[in-house]
């Protein structure tokens, strides 16, 4: 084994553990979606007002998913 290979190797691991900051947003996004709709089910004269917050809601929480994301691809790409 090279020092190349040994590198690429370790570039992929490193990527790879960065994705782990996706799990949860994963977990967050479906627990929000849960909660919303417990809460449209019990109030449905509220739902445009939780469907809009629902949505800002997993935005935000999308948003550190792509952080992890632009994270591996720096690792992978660029070091």
């Amino acid at each position: 084994m090279t020092a190349g290979e040994l590198e690429i190797g370790l570039k992929a691991v490193g990527a790879g553990l960065a994705m782990v900051g996706a799990l949860g947003p994963g977990v967050g996004v479906g627990l929000l979606v849960q909660g919303a709709l417990q809460s449209m089910g019990r109030n449905p004269d509220a739902a445009g007002l939780i469907q809009t917050n629902m949505i800002l809601g997993i935005v935000f929480t999308e948003a550190i998913a792509i952080y992890a994301l632009v994270v591996a691809l720096i690792i992978l790409f660029v070091l």
